[in-house]
């Protein structure tokens, strides 16, 4: 029973972070739904807080650090902004 209720949490919060990745401008959904749609059933628990850590920033560090054009200082973000350009970039 707890497993299910366990599988009903991951797939709410996988939902939530789905939503999320519509954002305010064009160029991040094309980037963001893709990545995550893809790669979701993938991404461990670290990769799961750390995807929902980067959808939390403002759009304009969203797009310079996925454009490349700057990078994240903090650790966590620098790790989940490389996959995702990495996933991009293949």
């Amino acid at each position: 029973m707890y497993e299910n209720f366990a599988t009903m949490i991951e797939q709410a919060e996988k939902r939530r972070l789905h939503y999320q990745c519509r954002r305010g401008m064009l160029e991040l959904d094309v980037i963001l739904l893709p990545y995550f749609e893809a790669m979701a059933d993938q991404l461990d628990d670290a990769g799961i807080r750390r995807f929902a850590a980067l959808l939390e920033e403002a759009d304009p560090d969203l797009y310079t650090w996925l454009m490349g054009y700057g990078a994240p200082e903090n650790p966590e973000l620098l790790a989940a902004v490389a996959a995702i350009r990495e996933f991009t970039l293949r």
